[in-house]
């Protein structure tokens, strides 16, 4: 529930958000800035977008823009996997993508066995010499898992290091 007593769950404006093709999951600041520099990329693609706080948004996000209950890894976060149940099987993204933190988990786990939705993780930038809780999570929900630091690589022998996204 929201400060109003409403559903968290809810959009800035359903009536005109289309399906999108990819569901960006994230928490708001940084990974939500380092995710949008792959905007050029997952943009042609159709996208919605799935915040665990309200932020203030840019004129692009306005309109697919969904906002869910704010977890910090206690109780909260099974909320997240009824609004993940929820939203996906509304939206039906073919994909998810993610660079944290923690409501991307339940998406993941919803979305991939209840939904076969393809999963794709990039661990944040900011993970130089050890992986996050996040990544460490999502390196086995991911079909695709990616970071950006070598020397994450004994961490993550199946994913594959892009660089640095920033």
């Amino acid at each position: 529930m929201d400060d109003s007593g409403d559903s968290v769950l809810m959009s800035m404006d359903q009536k005109n958000l289309e399906k999108p093709r990819i569901l960006i999951v994230s928490s708001c600041g940084g990974h939500l800035t380092e995710i949008r520099t792959l905007r050029s990329v997952y943009e042609p693609f159709g996208v919605a977008y799935v915040l665990n706080d309200r932020a203030i948004l840019s004129a692009d996000m306005e309109g697919r823009t969904y906002f869910i209950t704010h977890a910090e890894r206690n109780w909260q976060t099974l909320v997240n996997f009824i609004e993940a149940y929820s939203l996906l099987q509304r939206l039906r993204p073919r994909c998810l993508l993610s660079t944290g933190a923690g409501p991307i988990v339940p998406f993941a786990i919803v979305g991939r066995v209840l939904f076969g939705t393809r999963v794709i993780f990039l661990e944040t930038m900011t993970r130089v010499h050890r992986p996050s809780l996040t990544g460490r999570i999502m390196y086995w929900l991911a079909h695709d898992f990616f970071y950006q630091w070598d020397s994450l690589a004994r961490y993550f022998p199946k994913g594959r290091c892009v660089g640095p996204i920033l």
